[in-house]
C-alpha cells in the first residue's frame, strides 16, 4: 500500500487570552505511524479522523517525536497506553518526555501539565543519520534538526520531511535556545535531498518552493533579531534588553512571553 499523509490540526489555549495550534500528522500505509501527538486530551479527535478514514488507533504501531515541548508529547501517553505503538524521540530531548515535572521546572510555561499531560516511556532512541524500517517499502530516516530545542530531529519519509518547529516563522513568537543551532538547521533542511513535501507542525504543507522561501524568510528573521540585541544592548539587565528589542522591532505582543526573553538570552550569549 502506498502511504499517505494526512495533517490534522489541533486547537488549543495556552491561556484563556491565547489561543494556538498545532499540526499532527499520520502516515497511513499498511499500518499507522504519528509524527508528534498534540497536546494532552487530543487522542478524541485523532482517534475521531482515523474512524472517518475507516482506520483504528490500533493500528498505530509508532509516534516519532520531532521534541519535547507540550504540544508535540501531550497525548502520546494514552496512545503508548492504549495500542501496542513505540515512542521514537532523541537522546537529548527524552529527559524532557520522559518527567515532564522536570521538564516544568526547566521551562515553565502557563497551563503546562494541562497541555503536557502525563511522562511518557520512550521505547526507542533515535540519533542522526538513523535508518528506522517500518515495513515493506516504508522507512523513516532521522535528521538532528536542533535549535528551536535541545535535539530536535525531523523526519523523512518517502518524499515527506516532517520538520516539527525547527523553523522559525515570521510574524510568529521565534523561540530558539541556540543561535548557531539555528542556523545550522536552516541549512541542513535546504540540502536533504529527494524532498518533494515539507509538512511543519505550524503551517499547511509546504512545496520545494515554498520551503525555500520559508528558510530565507528565518534566516533574515534570525539577522534581524541579532542586530535588534546587538543595536540595544549596553549591558542592562535581561528582562528590560527583551523591552528593548520588542520595542525596536514594534512586538510589544512579545514582551510577555518568557520564552521569547530566552531567545534574547541565546543571541546576547553570541554577539
Amino acid at each position: 500500500m502506498k502511504a499517505k499523509v494526512h495533517q490534522i490540526k489541533i486547537d488549543f489555549h495556552v491561556t484563556k487570552e491565547i489561543a494556538r495550534f498545532v499540526y499532527v500528522y499520520i502516515i497511513e500505509a499498511e499500518h499507522l505511524y504519528l509524527i508528534d501527538s498534540g497536546v494532552f486530551g487530543c487522542e478524541t479527535q485523532i482517534v475521531d479522523y482515523l474512524a472517518r478514514i475507516g482506520r483504528k488507533a490500533s493500528e498505530i504501531k509508532g509516534i516519532f517525536l520531532t521534541h519535547a515541548h507540550p504540544d508535540h508529547i501531550g497525548s502520546a501517553a494514552w496512545f503508548q497506553k492504549n495500542t501496542c505503538c513505540k515512542v521514537y524521540a532523541s537522546e537529548g530531548e527524552k529527559r524532557w518526555i520522559e518527567d515532564i515535572d522536570l521538564q516544568y521546572r526547566e521551562r515553565p510555561i502557563p497551563n503546562f501539565y494541562r497541555l503536557a499531560g502525563k511522562s511518557t516511556r520512550v521505547d526507542v532512541t533515535v540519533k542522526d543519520g538513523d535508518v528506522i524500517p517500518l515495513e515493506e517499502g516504508l522507512s523513516i530516516t532521522v535528521f538532528r534538526t536542533a535549535g528551536h530545542s535541545k535535539d530536535g530531529v525531523s523526519y523523512l519519509a518517502g518524499i515527506h520531511l516532517f520538520i516539527g518547529d525547527a523553523v522559525p516563522v515570521k510574524g510568529d513568537i521565534p523561540i530558539f535556545l541556540d543561535e548557531q543551532e539555528q542556523r545550522t538547521t536552516l541549512e541542513i533542511l535546504g540540502k536533504i535531498p529527494n524532498v518533494d513535501e515539507y509538512c511543519p507542525a505550524w503551517d499547511r504543507i509546504y512545496s520545494k518552493e515554498m520551503m525555500k522561501e520559508k528558510l530565507q524568510d528565518a534566516a533574515a528573521l534570525l539577522d534581524t533579531l541579532k542586530n535588534a540585541v546587538v543595536k540595544t544592548d549596553d549591558g542592562m539587565e535581561l528582562s528590560r534588553l527583551m523591552e528593548k528589542v520588542c520595542d525596536l522591532l514594534q512586538m510589544p505582543m512579545l514582551k510577555q512571553n518568557p520564552l521569547f526573553q530566552r531567545t534574547v538570552a541565546c543571541l546576547r550569549e553570541e554577539a
